[in-house]
């Protein structure tokens, strides 16, 4: 009975591989955002259809993306962003209708991004506009624990995000910092690491806030165990050694969850760049009692503050230590706000490059930093101001009952994945004859072929897309993107 059970899902397999190589693709609906030639619009956006012919032999001196649906890799989340105090005391100065018009940008499941993850920080973080914690000092029995901080402008605006995403949206949390009193340097900011008798006190403080949020309404789907956990900064920081932040998991922050009932949350390491990441992933996942409790690998984009490249290729490689593991985009954003900078063309484009490159590397969600800042960037209670894909003048800033808002190419960049990558989605293999042009490719479970391909050249190109026995030529306008929907 075994062998004949293996031997039709071995058939079904087959059958269903058959079906996507002979689906005939009969048309591609093509939308593109590009940088526009007149001085006055800084982005233009067109949608036309293609229709596929049967293919032909591509010539070396043409330029080919390549489909293949039968090799598929991972199963696809979400995209979406970082809701901070920062970002939510700026929504909370809107009138009703601007609120309600933002989150649409962003969480509506039809007309918006269709944003479907929420990173929050627990504590505050360099994006709050002081620091805090939610107990007194020295309270490490947490007798006094409360979320009266956040009830103020951070919950009512995830309700409102969780709400308008139909409650699909996946909330899940980050510290930057334990409370002073817990930490070596007794300070919130500049490093400092955990004290080892407060390990189990901070687990436990993981569990109180969980359930706090839960109790107000709000689901929380995971955690991070701590935001840049190799960064000594001038904001919120705490250091954790690999092997620090594997036997603190191991022995109190798994067990602890698992204990109160809480042993579901998604639980992520390292929350930071791709630079160290192996080393960390390798460390933890080799201990088999910390990686029992582990769901994924979290990270960031900020190694190239060295000036050195990105290093993507670390991703898989992480990732080949434990397949079953899942990689996570956690944070990313444009550092050292300007103003005159708003409008660059480069804010999308830094986007557009690293979710195409981290995609092809194994990568389930991505989860962007600020959903929106102010008009300095901010606000922030160290300075560290950054971009964000929406920055808003508030009615208080202008004198006005209605709010400005000030969209950069980023959001428009974002949306060329978020808009049509359904949850769900299998990602395909996906090849380029020249490194003019970025791609990467999700199949639907409707059938529908999701194809992202980016040019950030100053020349317009020419290529043939091929799917099988199929292929269309494509152009696509210089500094653009494109997103292809075959069906």
């Amino acid at each position: 009975m075994k062998n004949r059970a293996t031997i039709i899902s071995i058939i079904c397999v087959l059958f269903m591989n058959q079906q996507i190589t002979a689906q005939s693709f009969k048309q591609a609906e093509v939308y593109s955002t590009f940088l526009s030639t007149d001085s006055n619009q800084w982005m233009e956006k067109s949608k036309n259809t293609l229709h596929f012919n049967i293919a032909t032999q591509p010539l070396e001196s043409e330029i080919s993306v390549f489909l293949n649906p039968r090799k598929k890799y991972q199963t696809y989340i979400g995209i979406g962003a970082a809701i901070t105090d920062a970002v939510a005391e700026t929504y909370a100065k809107l009138c009703p209708s601007d609120k309600d018009s933002l989150l649409k940008m962003f969480f509506h499941q039809k007309d918006g991004l269709r944003y479907q993850l929420i990173r929050t920080n627990m504590n505050s973080c360099d994006f709050s506009s002081n620091s805090y914690t939610y107990v007194p000092e020295n309270d490490s029995n947490l007798t006094h624990f409360s979320i009266e901080q956040d009830q103020k402008y951070k919950l009512p605006m995830i309700k409102d995000a969780l709400k308008l995403s139909g409650n699909k949206a996946k909330l899940y949390i980050s510290p930057w910092s334990p409370p002073a009193f817990m930490k070596t340097n007794a300070s919130m900011l500049h490093g400092g690491s955990l004290k080892p008798q407060y390990y189990q006190p901070w687990a436990n403080y993981f569990v109180k806030y969980i359930k706090e949020l839960e109790r107000n309404e709000i689901p929380v789907w995971g955690l991070t165990i701590q935001n840049e956990p190799m960064a000594t900064q001038i904001w919120e920081s705490c250091i954790y050694t690999a092997e620090q932040e594997r036997d603190f998991l191991k022995n109190h922050l798994g067990p602890t969850l698992k204990k109160t009932g809480l042993g579901s949350k998604k639980i992520i390491i390292w929350d930071h760049n791709r630079d160290l990441i192996y080393h960390r992933v390798n460390t933890i996942l080799s201990d088999p009692k910390a990686s029992q409790y582990v769901w994924g690998i979290g990270y960031h984009w900020y190694e190239t503050w060295t000036g050195a490249p990105a290093l993507h290729e670390n991703l898989s490689k992480s990732m080949a230590l434990d397949p079953s593991k899942k990689l996570i985009f956690t944070e990313g954003c444009k550092e050292k706000f300007n103003k005159l900078e708003v409008k660059n063309w480069s804010l999308g484009e830094k986007y557009a490059t690293n979710m195409i490159e981290d995609f092809n590397q194994g990568v389930v969600g991505w989860t962007d930093w600020n959903l929106i800042l102010n008009d300095e960037g901010g606000p922030n209670h160290v300075g560290n101001f950054c971009f964000a894909p929406v920055h808003i003048k508030t009615p208080d800033e202008i004198g006005k009952g209605k709010a400005e808002f000030l969209i950069t190419n980023a959001y428009e960049y974002i949306g060329h994945f978020s808009r049509y990558i359904k949850e769900n989605a299998q990602r395909i293999e996906s090849s380029v004859s020249r490194k003019t042009i970025l791609t990467t490719s999700f199949l639907n479970s409707d059938n529908s072929l999701v194809v992202i391909v980016l040019n950030t050249s100053k020349e317009a190109i020419k290529y043939n897309l091929f799917v099988g026995e199929k292929s269309t030529l494509v152009n696509i306008p210089s500094r653009a993107i494109q997103t292809l929907i075959l069906r």
